[in-house]
């Protein structure tokens, strides 16, 4: 099966409704999508132990109370396949999935391009990315990936935040490796998307006034 495609036919934009399912949790029950409860930001990643998705999921990991706190469900999905994923990330606190046949990467146009690594805007990046995964392999604190990782090494992030109606409230497609939403611009839209649909609450209520 060929992974490393340039362009997907489709990509998704702000307003798009996605499909209801249970997405399989890695070392965990089923996740909905969407969530009738909160906010979902369903993120793309490459392979388990990717020097770089560890770098951005870290800083996710730090700041996740403050995700939670915001009314959003972090979901992560890789396209490793489970049994190999759930010894990479066994100590997140947030649902990952494993998609090896890259199904959900093809419906969300999570794109695989040579342009991940190659990219000069990626590079800096790269290398913290991997000294970092080096120092805490030493130390015993993380595994390294496979030497030809499942779904090979060119895959690009991608971003979506999904309403609780299925909605699609904003989304990003990286350029590079690196390219994806720090943890307050998820907040920040998260923020963004209350405020407008507490706006939206008060103006059904009666007496509230057309808008």
């Amino acid at each position: 099966m060929p992974y490393a495609y340039e362009r997907s036919p489709m990509r998704l934009r702000p307003g798009f409704t996605v499909p209801a399912r249970e997405l399989s949790y890695v070392t965990g029950p089923a996740v909905p999508l969407p969530d009738p409860g909160r906010l979902v930001h369903l993120q793309f990643r490459r392979f388990a132990g990717c020097p770089v998705c560890n770098l951005h999921l870290r800083s996710v990991v730090a700041r996740h109370a403050e995700i939670e706190a915001a009314g959003v469900r972090e979901v992560v999905v890789f396209h490793s396949p489970a049994e190999e994923l759930a010894e990479h990330v066994a100590d997140l606190p947030f649902a990952v999935v494993a998609d090896p046949g890259k199904r959900l990467y093809a419906e969300f146009g999570a794109e695989s391009a040579v342009r991940a690594l190659l990219d000069p805007r990626a590079w800096a990046t790269i290398v913290r990315a991997v000294v970092r995964s080096l120092r805490e392999i030493a130390r015993g604190r993380e595994r390294g990936p496979a030497a030809r990782p499942h779904g090979g090494r060119f895959g690009l992030p991608a971003d979506f935040l999904i309403d609780p109606d299925g909605r699609v409230v904003a989304c990003r497609y990286g350029e590079h490796v690196y390219d994806q939403w720090p943890v307050e611009e998820v907040l920040a839209l998260a923020a963004a998307w209350r405020s407008q649909a507490d706006e939206g609450v008060r103006g059904r209520r009666p007496g509230g006034g057309a808008r």
